[in-house]
């Protein structure tokens, strides 16, 4: 700032690069934020599973899901009231190349959701990798399979028991594997394990497989146990197994009785004189996974800081520039200098581009005082 005929050496200097310091204090406080956001928000989650078969309709209650997560302050409120139903399930399957024969290339969903106090239900559809949103909820996609519809009947013809009984795919193929349950209207409990084949083989060593998982050929099987089911001790039992402790199996391999083979329409008498089962028809069924984030906003803010915060301080340099000026009786030096806070490969290069224009302008101002020296004399 002083003037350089005044004093012998007059010096100034420069700085840049405070947004690094900037962006690394946005980068630390944005994973305070997200850390907070976990720890607090995390608390308001929920995520459930429901295996909704083709035509029903499942209601967004706690008590209908099959399997319900919350968080640690979850209360009942927080669910919204809305009915999904599944009208269809379709599956796209490779058929023109030999070589991938029966792989699945789209599923699709179709439901309709009724929101409270909406007019009418909307009609919209679900893919894997594209939920649907109800409100603040969002359905994904899980898995698929098939629900055999069984129907059996005690010795008089009375119906005990009728069901869509959702199987549960064992290989690509979907030989599928379900478990059906009839604990009363019969002479004993009945149990049945069950296994579904879309496209049955022909087997030469009895022992049968699906080789297409499309409804080709659709063959089910049954096991047949009687006995206690464990129902009435109070614990909470799988619709998807069977307890067969304290059952004696009647039908199947190693009994007298061979497994009960049956296709769809066909029916088939229970040993012993139990009664008859029955497949009707064949239905899909689709794997839903429900949650609710109300901290996904908040996540997506703090996760956007962290990058720009890290971005700031990883290509933000920070430097420093000194400028020297020493004036003898012969000459004017003007010296430069740079100083960078970590490794800087541009410092020399911008120290360079500096001094050129520094030295252009300083040759400016020469033949602008040059000028009005001789227009003054």
């Amino acid at each position: 700032d002083n003037p350089v005929d005044e004093v012998d050496t007059a010096s100034v200097s420069a700085e840049r690069g405070y947004l690094r310091e900037t962006g690394n204090l946005v980068f630390h406080l944005a994973l305070i934020g997200i850390l907070l956001t976990v720890a607090i928000g995390g608390g308001f989650t929920y995520t459930g599973q429901r295996v909704v078969v083709e035509g029903q309709t499942f209601v967004n209650t706690r008590s209908a899901y099959d399997s319900f997560t919350p968080g640690r302050f979850f209360s009942d409120s927080q669910l919204e009231p809305y009915s999904l139903t599944l009208n269809a399930f379709s599956v796209t399957y490779v058929e023109n190349n030999p070589s991938t024969l029966g792989f699945i290339t789209d599923y699709t969903a179709s439901v309709s959701t009724q929101e409270q106090n909406a007019p009418q239900a909307v009609r919209s559809k679900i893919q894997v990798n594209e939920p649907l949103t109800i409100d603040s909820t969002e359905v994904y996609l899980l898995g698929n399979g098939y629900a055999p519809e069984i129907v059996v009947k005690n010795p008089a013809g009375d119906v005990v028991f009728t069901d869509t009984v959702p199987f549960l795919p064992q290989d690509a193929n979907l030989t599928s594997l379900g478990v059906i349950k009839v604990p009363d209207g019969l002479a004993e409990q009945v149990g049945m394990i069950g296994f579904f084949y879309p496209t049955k083989a022909a087997s030469t060593n009895g022992a049968f497989a699906s080789i297409y998982p499309d409804l080709q050929n659709p063959v089910l099987t049954l096991n047949v146990y009687t006995g206690d089911l464990g129902l009435s001790t109070g614990n909470p039992k799988s619709v998807y197994a069977l307890d067969t402790s304290m059952m004696t199996q009647i039908a199947g391999r190693g009994t007298a009785n061979s497994a009960i083979e049956i296709r769809p329409g066909e029916s088939a008498q229970l040993p012993d004189g139990l009664g008859s089962v029955e497949f009707l028809d064949t239905k899909r069924f689709a794997s839903f996974d429900i949650s609710h984030d109300p901290t996904k906003g908040f996540m997506l803010f703090f996760a956007i800081t962290v990058i720009a915060g890290l971005g700031a301080a990883f290509f933000v340099p920070r430097r420093r520039i000194w400028v020297r000026a020493s004036k003898n009786p012969q000459c004017l030096t003007v010296e430069y200098g740079g100083l960078s806070r970590g490794d800087d490969p541009a410092l020399e290069a911008a120290i360079g581009s500096f001094t050129i224009q520094h030295e252009n302008s300083l040759h400016q101002q020469s033949r602008s005082l040059q000028k009005k020296g001789t227009a003054a004399s």
